[in-house]
């Protein structure tokens, strides 16, 4: 009876020989949503973080408002005002159907990515904030004495003392990133998720594609967490005191 069991579960995944290509192609779209998020999203983090720390009234009070809006707002209710509501407005603008950026203007792959940045810019900069302020103001007082100022006290000790501070939570960050990329198909962005509904729906099968969802996106955090860990024990070496 345990082998009909097995056999049984087994013939549930015999639809992945037919649809490995959209599967993978799927995957390839989630890393992508989640490679360009992550390359813009941890810039963008830093300015904010820096703009949060900011004597500036105009600079930190703009810096406040942002992570205020992005962290007090559902992520999924910003990409649906990004691509439904900013992405409505840009037909109506004359002859821009004819221009060159037409086509990323009505590709919710952008909006997706655009929302995604500035989660990560939101959640992260304010991490950055923290970071930054964690950092011993004796540190600082020593790197002008030798010299170092402006922008090079920031490249040279601030910034790279306050990365080291808050290295442990980028692992986190990123894997909460690449499952918000879940997001994406919501807005007819054919990622794992995306492609798997339409498998769901020609094959009128619900909770195995659903396990290929979850494996994928497990598989895909085990190794983000393997290569922040190494990542991390290596920045631990360079920044080691002599």
């Amino acid at each position: 009876m345990s082998t009909d069991l097995a056999s049984s579960f087994f013939d549930n995944f015999t639809w992945i020989g037919k649809y490995w290509p959209m599967i993978l192609g799927g995957f390839w779209t989630t890393l992508q949503l989640l490679f360009f998020s992550l390359l813009l999203g941890y810039p963008l983090a830093i300015l904010v973080g820096f703009g949060r720390v900011s004597k500036n009234k105009f600079i930190y009070g703009l810096a406040t408002g942002f992570v205020s809006v992005i962290r007090g707002t559902p992520l999924l209710v910003q990409l649906f005002i990004l691509y439904f509501g900013l992405g409505s407005l840009f037909p109506a603008i004359p002859h821009i159907r004819q221009s060159f950026i037409w086509p990323v203007l009505k590709d919710g792959y952008y909006y997706v990515i655009l929302a995604l940045v500035l989660s990560v810019g939101g959640y992260v900069g304010e991490i950055m904030r923290g970071a930054l302020l964690s950092v011993p103001r004796g540190e600082l007082e020593a790197g002008r004495a030798y010299g170092f100022h402006g922008f090079s006290l920031v490249r040279r000790i601030w910034l790279p003392r306050a990365m080291q501070a808050m290295m442990p939570t980028f692992a986190g960050e990123t894997v909460l990133c690449l499952k918000s990329t879940a997001l994406a198909y919501l807005v007819s962005v054919q990622d794992l998720l995306g492609q798997i509904n339409i498998i769901r729906s020609r094959e009128a099968i619900t909770y195995t594609p659903l396990l290929v969802v979850a494996v994928g996106y497990l598989l895909a955090t085990l190794v983000i967490e393997a290569v922040f860990r190494r990542f991390e024990a290596n920045f631990a070496k360079t920044t080691r005191p002599a």
